[in-house]
């Protein structure tokens, strides 16, 4: 969920591979018999806007890493444009503090330094030997040296993002942050960074707003993904999680920029380096346009569509949510809640397992409510403590990811 963004305000419920001589992210290369690519960060493409007198900028973004490896390739998206976008240089580097980089690597594009993106295209950087610690904070640099038209991101990342002035030429490699002036909170054509790690997997969370984030604390790497990951990793090193939550994402309807879950799976779950389990976390954007029957046939197609790839499907049951601040609950979409919850927890022919989140932020006294303890203030989005319950709720054994954790 989301309130007034500065060139856009709106109210809501809950919230091809640049051929530059690399594969595209899913077939792109294993490494040895025990080391293949892994996501260890995603996100996903949910908005796109022009902009006006953009050019010879720099922008600069952490990413909180999530498992680690003896490589890293960074993955960018032009998913939304209309126009090409040109990135004249690409840099990653472990972050030192704000938007300092201890020490920039350069990046290339098929053994070049730029790369242009086609509208609707994607590019993948041909690895760099940079040993990537798990849970720690990455930056990636872009210089944009061309006329800029329009930005596909990933606007609520709850994350600052740096930027210079316009026209200030490349600073990618810079290791101050002294030249970034500026700051926005959303991820400019960025859409994923692997790693060669084991290969145990990653997991990628499919969502809306909460998964996303939302109202959890801004830069502490808060939401129920990033602390899913800081309990593998003390159990399951070689796992990785990714965020694929979209603000007001729904499973049965979209839009251009934020398409259903139903739309957005190949691109952003089963497409994903490593994919082997989904935490499917959606339908609250549902329950007032939809019947309860319609949300299920939609997660039973998702289910279904990831078993097809060989991946193991967890559902997770929906949040409630009387008195949202924005309104939209009633009677009737609690109903629904509870009959889609109930096919939740009693669908083992079609999830291999579920997480009842439902169960670990309700109100004891009225489980209508989200619990006092875990409601950010609009009765509807967790805190940082109800991320925490989400992420604590969670069987790891359900994940399928190993021996390592009970």
């Amino acid at each position: 969920m989301h309130g007034i963004r500065g060139r856009l305000a709106a109210l809501l419920l809950a919230v091809s591979a640049v051929m530059a001589g690399t594969a595209a992210p899913a077939e792109a290369g294993q490494q040895g018999d025990r080391l293949a690519w892994t996501g260890t960060w995603a996100t996903a493409a949910s908005e796109h806007y022009e902009v006006s007198g953009m050019s010879e900028v720099t922008v600069r973004m952490p990413v909180h890493t999530s498992v680690g490896g003896s490589s890293v390739r960074i993955r960018l998206t032009n998913a939304y444009a209309t126009d090409p976008v040109t990135i004249g240089h690409a840099t990653v580097g472990l972050r030192n503090g704000g938007s300092a980089v201890a020490r920039p690597y350069d990046l290339r594009f098929g053994g070049k330094r730029a790369v242009t993106i086609p509208a609707g295209g994607q590019a993948v950087s041909d690895p760099v030997g940079l040993a990537v610690p798990a849970l720690a904070d990455l930056v990636v640099s872009l210089h944009l040296p061309g006329q800029v038209t329009h930005i596909t991101d990933h606007w609520w990342a709850q994350q600052t993002v740096y930027w210079t002035d316009y026209g200030a030429g490349d600073h990618a490699a810079d290791t101050s942050g002294d030249a970034y002036t500026w700051t926005t909170t959303s991820w400019p054509f960025l859409s994923g960074v692997d790693v060669t790690a084991p290969r145990t997997g990653s997991v990628v969370a499919l969502g809306d707003s909460i998964t996303d984030g939302s109202y959890s604390t801004a830069d502490t790497n808060q939401r129920w993904p990033d602390l899913l990951s800081a309990r593998l990793n003390a159990c399951l090193p070689g796992a990785g999680v990714l965020n694929a939550g979209i603000t007001s994402n729904r499973i049965t309807a979209g839009t251009e920029t934020n398409p259903s879950a139903l739309d957005r799976l190949d691109r952003d779950v089963l497409s994903q380096p490593g994919a082997r389990t989904l935490i499917l976390f959606e339908g609250i954007n549902d329950l007032g346009g939809a019947s309860a029957e319609q949300i299920i046939a939609g997660m039973k197609t998702i289910a279904h569509r990831a078993h097809q790839r060989g991946m193991r499907v967890v559902g997770a049951t929906i949040t409630p949510y009387k008195d949202f601040t924005w309104g939209g609950w009633s009677e009737e979409t609690e109903a629904r809640r509870q009959q889609v919850n109930a096919f939740v927890r009693a669908s083992g022919k079609v999830f291999d397992d579920y997480a009842d989140f439902d169960r670990a932020v309700r109100d004891p006294a009225d489980p209508r409510r989200l619990g006092a303890a875990y409601d950010s203030g609009d009765h509807l989005h967790p805190n940082d403590a109800g991320m925490k319950a989400f992420a604590d709720s969670i069987d790891l054994t359900t994940l399928g990811l190993g021996r390592g954790c009970s």
